[in-house]
């Protein structure tokens, strides 16, 4: 019977790790999409008749901050709903959100067609993506480190962030695509609308996994467990948000910012700036799992301090070889390849992390709020803040600065992690029961 039992948790287990990372892959393919075809939409939703390239390209970046200044809403609201009725109902509704509102901006009217509505239209359903992403970390992070076995929290929740390269890799390598098979009227007139309409039968198997999914024993079990004090869980929050704070800026800066930095700032193409966007986005990938994994065996503290540490000392040597006009591509693709592998170091032991700082009553809520708020201001900001300063300033250096700042400020939290393995497996248990 034991063995029967074990089977039927491990599969349980799997089925929670696919339905809990499908949803987040889709939420991330849309966001580097809309990253990667960022001067596009800018020429076609926020640059009129007689505004300038760089202007659009703000707004656009403007639009994109704003979805992610509503993460925090609907971490708020759907963890609300997800601690007090459950992970899965909240996880089917978020994902039903997402791929209509995606689905929704491959089918705008541009400005062209539709005039001023056309912009506002656009920022509308990048709020309603923010909302439900919002909500999908806290409750996928939750059910999958929840499904766990004991021990492999790290690995559970590292595959949360490999979603992330997997989503980025999806849509980079939907844009590279495009990009090699049509022209450029074809894709600025419409080709740039179709990795958008994808999202539809994306979402479609998402929402099919998730409605097949099983409520986690730990909420089972803990609907009568007591809630934390609300200072304390704020307090807890802020903690976890300053702790990712570095992965959020490095993160989007090096894999989702890149493609305009190098095409706005260093003249690269739209193809070059892609290949050097999925170069990056490999590293991060192949890192991810290893990370989580490791930091099962010596704590999330010695791995993630790693990865912010090397963020603050390689940043800017590597985006002045990148600078360097006789340097191969052979080296310079090594070296994007490096960033993102740097990123992933943070980004596999960071979902289970988080989880691990939460007691289940508020587990879905804090996780998510702490996640969102780092997100909102590190990530969403970054192309904004990046392109803006260099504009201001004239220095190509500014994406380094900005990476190598947000990591240096999370080292000092991250100091507070426990230092190793059986300190922090102690910790969880107190916490969670």
């Amino acid at each position: 019977m034991t063995s029967i039992h074990q089977d039927r948790e491990s599969r349980r287990g799997r089925r929670a790790l696919v339905a809990g990372s499908v949803g987040n892959l889709i939420e991330w393919y849309e966001f580097g999409v809309y990253g990667y075809f960022a001067t596009i939409i800018a020429a076609r939703f926020f640059t009129p008749e007689g505004g300038s390239e760089v202007e659009g390209l703000v707004k656009t970046y403007a639009s994109f901050g704003l979805a992610f200044f509503f993460r925090p809403v609907g971490a708020a609201l759907f963890g609300r709903l997800g601690d007090r009725v459950g992970r899965r109902p909240v996880l089917v509704l978020v994902i039903t959100l997402m791929t209509v509102a995606t689905t929704l901006i491959g089918a705008l009217p541009t400005y062209a067609q539709a005039g001023a509505p056309a912009p506002w239209l656009l920022t509308f359903l990048r709020v309603l993506q923010g909302l439900s992403a919002g909500g999908e970390f806290g409750g996928a992070v939750s059910v999958m480190t929840e499904f766990a076995p004991p021990g492999r929290r790290g690995l559970y929740g590292s595959w949360q962030s490999f979603t992330v390269a997997l989503g980025l890799l999806a849509g980079a390598g939907a844009a590279a695509l495009l990009a090699t098979v049509l022209t450029e009227e074809q894709l600025g007139a419409w080709g740039w609308r179709l990795p958008f309409l994808l999202t539809l039968p994306l979402g479609l198997g998402a929402l099919w996994l998730r409605l097949r999914l099983d409520e986690t024993p730990a909420f089972e079990a803990d609907r009568a467990q007591e809630t934390p004090p609300p200072r304390e869980v704020v307090r807890v929050i802020a903690l976890g948000a300053g702790r990712i704070m570095g992965w959020a800026a490095a993160g989007y800066t090096f894999l989702v910012v890149l493609p305009s930095y190098l095409q706005s700032s260093l003249g690269a193409t739209f193809q070059q700036a892609l290949v050097a966007t999925v170069l990056a986005n490999l590293g991060f990938a192949v890192t991810i799992v290893p990370a989580g994994l490791l930091s099962d065996l010596l704590g999330r503290r010695a791995v993630m301090l790693t990865g912010a540490v090397l963020v603050v000392v390689l940043a800017v040597p590597l985006l002045n070889l990148l600078q360097q006009p006789g340097v191969s591509n052979t080296v310079k693709g090594v070296a994007v390849c490096g960033a993102g592998a740097v990123v992933g170091l943070m980004a596999g032991p960071g979902p289970a992390m988080l989880s691990e700082m939460f007691p289940t009553r508020v587990r879905h809520t804090g996780l998510g709020l702490a996640y969102a708020l780092s997100n909102a201001v590190f990530s969403g900001c970054a192309g904004l803040i990046i392109t803006e300063t260099i504009e201001r300033t004239g220095s190509v250096d500014i994406p380094a600065y900005y990476a190598a700042a947000a990591c240096a400020v999370s080292v000092p939290a991250l100091l507070t992690l426990p230092s190793g393995r059986v300190r922090g497996a102690k910790a969880v248990q107190e916490r969670t029961g």
